[in-house]
Parts: C-alpha cells; structure tokens; sequence
C-alpha cells in the first residue's frame, strides 16, 4: 500500500540530490521508498552512485538499475545519506537499527556530508526509547557477557531471531535489543546509555543516532511534509 507521507517525503529527499552526486543509500521501508523515485530519476538521465547501508539495499538497488559503489571508490566524502528511523526525537537524535543495519548505516552516515532522514510522522516521540528498545550490534563470541553486562545496567536484553535462528547482520553479528523499563528521560541520558553500551566488550554498535541528522523530512497522510534541521 502506498504510503503517502512517505512518498511526499521520499520528494522532498530527491529534491537534494543534484547531477553526479555520489550518495550512501539507507536501509528499510523508507529508504526503498526513496530508491523508487531515485530509479525513475535515473532512468531519466540523473547521474549518481549509490553507496548501500546493506546487502538487502543493494540487491534492490540494482533490480531499480541505480549504478552502485564503494566508500574505498572515492577519497571524497559522499555528498549525503537517504535513510529512515524507527524514533526521532525533537532534538533529531534517533534510535535506527530495528532493520539490522546499523553499523553500516552508521559508517555510510559518518562518511558522508550530511544525513537526511526520511520518515512517517508516527516515528516522532518525545523521548527515545518510547518504542521500549535500543538495539546494539554484538560479536557472537561476546555474546553471554554481554547479556550480563546489558542486564547489569537495568535493560532487558533480547537476542534477535529470524524465525528458528538468531537474525545475523551482514557482518555477520548478532543483533541484540535492550529492553527499556522506561524511555530514556533526556538527550543527556540518551549519551549516557550509548557511551555505556559501547563500552561493554563485544559491542561492536548501537541503535543511538545521536546528532547525525542534518534534517529530517516527516511525512503525513494528507502528502505535507514538515522539514526539520538540526541546530549546529
């Protein structure tokens, strides 16, 4: 079903995208939605480079025909990131990480001159974590002690399947989501939490998106589009 805050959005993003561009390609519902129009502008002569967060992204990228490449292409910075979130909050901080692509979302987002995100309006909150988990990226052979340590801080961690197996990332980790008896009261808590789950050996991420955005593009029903800029 067509979604149209999102398509709306997904406009607005392209809107961004100038001739020659070089761009890193998110992960999820949004993103896919971004891809269709990027591919009808393709196959109208627009020249880019898409850099994929993930393997799913590239094999849709590629059935779309978008011409594909690597961040070890280019020395140059990619002009800027399409993704999606599962939470923005009124700061623009997100959690991202629901799909499985985090680290790489994170990588092509650091790379890159600016992140622009692109989202439904029911991905707004007032805190993070209203959705009750954060997820983090973990080694498999980290895997028991890291429970321990995650369950030490007052989260309930959940090891994520896909149906009968554990849902291994395209770097062939595990996926990990925190449980949150409460969401995370402020952007101050928000930084605290992420500095300590880095800091747990065996994590390799976290879902914490914190100050990448440079604008995020929310789209509602009726087609508006709010765009909101982060302070810098």
């Amino acid at each position: 079903m067509t979604d149209p805050g999102l398509e709306s959005a997904a406009a607005r993003a392209l809107e961004l995208v100038a001739d020659g561009m070089h761009v890193g390609l998110g992960t999820g519902h949004a993103a896919a939605v971004f891809l269709a129009r990027l591919a009808d502008r393709v196959r109208s002569g627009l020249r880019v480079v898409g850099v994929p967060t993930s393997e799913a992204t590239a094999a849709l990228a590629r059935s779309l025909g978008i011409p594909l490449g690597a961040l070890d292409d280019d020395e140059q910075e990619l002009a800027l990131t399409v993704d999606g979130a599962d939470e923005v909050a009124p700061n623009l901080d997100l959690v991202k990480g629901f799909g499985g692509a985090l680290v790489r979302e994170r990588i092509i987002a650091a790379a890159s001159h600016r992140q622009v995100i692109v989202v439904g309006h029911d991905k707004l909150v007032e805190r993070l974590g209203m959705r009750g988990r954060i997820p983090i990226e973990v080694v498999p052979f980290g895997r028991r002690p890291v429970l321990r340590r995650v369950r030490a801080l007052g989260l309930e961690p959940v090891v994520r399947f896909a149906g009968a197996r554990p849902f291994i990332s395209d770097n062939g980790n595990l996926t990990i989501d925190c449980g949150l008896a409460t969401p995370l009261a402020d952007a101050r808590a928000a930084r605290a939490l992420e500095a300590e789950l880095r800091a747990i050996p065996g994590v390799v991420d976290t879902g914490l998106f914190l100050g990448t955005a440079e604008r995020v593009l929310v789209g509602y029903p009726d087609g508006r589009v709010d765009v909101l800029q982060a302070e810098r």
